[in-house]
């Protein structure tokens, strides 16, 4: 088995055990690579079969970024996360930030609460609701989680 077999079928098994972006598989392919051999000329050569090995898994319908977005927001939701924070952490896994923005907004068009909601039940999860603690630190923690001020301001009053 040649070192391109070897590459298309670690790229079905890491799809069969995890959800990825295209351009989250092309960097665990590239590490890969790196792992299979040290000589220059045959990486070089890989490294050139990534682009060809991700359209066929696209064609297979192994991977779709529109359906890896859809997947990881409405788990980050669950994990009460803000819209800021989704957005940056589909971009950092490799989805186009247009993409990105579509797909967050088709989300928040069907619950226009949504964001205000998550931001409660943050404050509720850190105990940030109680008038103990300094109202400054409240605001810069859930700054920090990526809700805007005014939601902030509103829930913390």
């Amino acid at each position: 088995m040649d070192n391109k077999e070897k590459l298309l079928k670690y790229a079905i098994y890491y799809l069969s055990k995890y959800s990825s972006s295209k351009k989250n598989l092309e960097y665990i392919l590239k590490k890969k690579i790196r792992r299979l051999t040290d000589e220059k000329k045959i990486r070089f050569q890989l490294y050139k079969e990534i682009k060809f090995i991700i359209d066929k898994l696209e064609q297979l319908k192994l991977i779709n970024d529109t359906i890896y977005a859809e997947s990881k927001i409405n788990a980050l939701l669950n994990q009460v996360k803000s819209k800021h924070y989704i957005k940056q952490y589909l971009i950092r896994k490799g989805i186009d930030a247009k993409l990105a923005d579509e797909q967050i907004s088709l989300f928040y068009e069907k619950n226009q609460n949504l964001e205000k909601e998550n931001a409660l039940k943050f404050a509720k999860k850190r105990n940030l609701l109680n008038d103990n603690t300094d109202y400054e630190k409240k605001l810069s923690k859930m700054a920090r989680a990526g809700f805007s001020y005014d939601i902030v301001k509103g829930i913390l009053k």
